[in-house]
């Protein structure tokens, strides 16, 4: 309907018998939906749609924190397959899957000790390929994670390169070298971790005396692998094949610009040039990663290579999206910005300009499983995001976080190219800033000294259903715990108690998302910047649609329009209250625009 959504808080139901009766409800429409789903001929993408990406709303699941299929508090592939249907309804295009893979999780999944196997708590390979086939039938296409730079270190090729000893071809494969100093008691370089602490470990050798150190730019369960050896470039060229042959739409690649090192191991400049830096941004790269994309071409349908880069200058960024290297790459530089009108502005500017001469879309993402919840965030005094800034303790209001967070999430939707949505963001979840000290297991707070709150805050487990923990994440009848514990005032986050109410964050995003589906001018595309009053963003896509977010103190008259497609919060006088986006229909039809429209929406079916 062409209205406002209304804002409310929801109210929690207070009556314990409720968390049973609502399981019973939740459990049976599950099972209907199940039954109700179709073939996949019905509703599979097609392979002939090779643009898919370039509008895409992408999903992220951190599936330790998803769903709990089989009752041990652990999230799994079981409770992601039940729950393929809500990610249907959302209206998402694609899941996005952190590390499934074996691995003693020192980071989280980010530590893969084989990459063709399942970790045993999330399930079994089979499992993953019915995974993969199921959400193809609704539609979703799945994208999974590689991670090159580095390894666990249980990994076989690490505990055979410790096995080896000094100067083996087993430890060719990572970065070996003498301490410096006398006795070589001194790390090799003083490169500096980006966990905090030190990037090298020193080794013992079989006869108690101290070994040569090994290069970790993470924790020293991750040791880097040396990208100039043949057989680390094969072996990822194989893992890319193995998972492209079990229908996989894509890759996201972890720390996408860390994997080439300078050989001789030189210590960082201080203000080093374009390509100069001895580990970050190395020109090498781009040959690793056209060999990728032509993998990635010889398979059918497009299957895209999705970049986790971290660079602070634009250009180069950009160079990782030419044409036959990387379809995308996330965008952080928006992720990180105050909530201020000038500076997200600067932004987008900056990144459609980049964009614009390698015709590659845009990624727009507010947080993911490493950054701080927006709704958190954006109620702080300093709203910006940065790794160093992160402190223990930071304060936040968190009824001015969700409103920007509600504006954020219709602005970011109406931007170009595509869009990424960390799970939970839809529901509105707060950061969890209060876990117990013992069940804290991010190296990040303990590499820093307790300094770095850390990221499990953003990775505790969903609320489903119910007024009490564990909401639903695992079955009635578990008597596990989730591996993190969910705050008691999440009763009113989940998803049971926000589909009913029409002014809660998951209406907000089903609908912003159903409508740019339907919208032509939305997804990639041109974007037109419009005149407004100061400290707002206002800009068309195409010449039917108007969006206008108030990033200022006071409410704002709207632009000349025929119909409020959908607003974050109501209007208030026929004014847009601050820290709001409203969507605009801004003339009627003509014929030809709806012709344009049906167009549109068959391609994206």
């Amino acid at each position: 309907m062409d209205l406002p959504v209304l804002s409310a808080q929801p109210t929690a139901p207070t009556a314990d018998a409720a968390d049973a009766a609502a399981a019973d409800a939740v459990e049976t429409a599950d099972a209907a939906e199940q039954a109700a789903r179709p073939a996949a001929s019905a509703l599979s993408p097609s392979t002939a749609d090779p643009l898919w990406w370039r509008s895409a709303v992408i999903y992220q699941i951190y599936l330790r924190s998803f769903a709990d299929g089989n009752g041990d508090g652990i999230g799994d592939l079981a409770g992601v397959r039940k729950h393929l249907g809500y990610l249907r309804d959302l209206g998402v295009d694609a899941i996005w899957f952190t590390p499934w893979y074996e691995s003693p999780l020192a980071d989280g999944g980010y530590d893969v000790a084989d990459y063709r196997t399942i970790n045993p708590a999330f399930g079994d390979l089979a499992e993953a390929e019915t995974l993969i086939q199921e959400a193809l039938t609704l539609g979703i296409r799945t994208i999974v994670d590689v991670v090159p730079n580095h390894i666990s270190d249980q990994h076989p090729w690490f505990q055979a390169a410790l096995a080896a000893g000094p100067g083996s071809p087993e430890r060719e494969r990572f970065w070996f070298r003498p301490g410096r100093g006398e006795n070589g008691d001194e790390l090799p370089t003083g490169w500096v971790s980006n966990f905090s602490g030190e990037t090298w470990t020193r080794t013992t050798n079989p006869d108690g005396t101290p070994g040569e150190w090994y290069l970790h730019l993470f924790t020293p369960q991750q040791p880097d692998l040396n990208w100039n050896h043949p057989e680390v470039r094969a072996e990822h060229e194989a893992i890319l094949r193995f998972w492209f042959d079990r229908g996989v739409a894509g890759v996201r690649i972890d720390s996408a610009a860390l994997l080439v090192k300078d050989e001789s191991l030189p210590e960082v400049p201080e203000h080093p040039g374009p390509g100069e830096h001895p580990n970050q941004d190395r020109d090498e790269l781009h040959d690793i990663y056209r060999g990728w994309r032509a993998i990635a071409d010889s398979y059918p349908g497009t299957r895209v290579l999705v970049g986790e880069i971290w660079l602070p200058e634009i250009d180069r960024f950009a160079m990782y999206l030419r044409p036959d290297e990387l379809h995308t790459a996330f965008n952080f530089d928006f992720l990180a910005r105050p909530w201020d009108a000038h500076e997200l502005r600067a932004s987008i500017d900056q990144t459609l300009a980049a964009h614009a001469p390698v015709d590659a879309p845009s990624t727009w993402v507010l947080s993911n499983h490493d950054v701080t919840r927006p709704v958190t965030r954006y109620g702080r005094a300093d709203s910006s995001f940065a790794f160093a800034k992160k402190r223990v303790g930071t304060p936040t209001d968190l009824a001015l976080g969700r409103r920007r967070a509600r504006a954020a999430a219709l602005l970011t939707a109406a931007l170009p190219g595509s869009l990424y949505l960390y799970q939970g963001d839809e529901l509105g979840l707060p950061e969890v800033e209060d876990l117990p000290a013992d069940r804290l297991e991010d190296p990040m707070h303990f590499r820093s000294g307790g300094v770095d709150p850390g990221r499990d805050g953003c990775r505790v487990p969903l609320p489903w259903r119910g007024v009490h923990p564990p909401f639903g994440f695992s079955p009635r009848e578990a008597s596990a715990e989730p591996w993190l514990p969910q705050p008691e005032a999440w009763a009113a986050l989940t998803v049971e108690a926000q589909q009913s109410d029409a002014s809660s964050m998951l209406w907000l995003y089903r609908n912003a998302l159903r409508l740019r589906r339907s919208e032509p001018g939305l997804g990639d595309g041109p974007l037109r910047w419009i005149d407004g009053p100061p400290g707002t963003l206002a800009f068309s896509r195409g010449d039917r649609f108007v969006s206008v977010t108030n990033l200022s103190t006071e409410a704002v008259a709207l632009p000349e329009h025929t119909a409020i497609l959908l607003s974050s919060d109501p209007l208030v006088g026929g004014l847009l209250p601050p820290d709001s986006t409203a969507w605009l229909r801004t003339q009627l039809p003509s014929p030809h625009h709806t012709a344009s429209h049906h167009t549109t929406e068959r391609n994206r079916q």
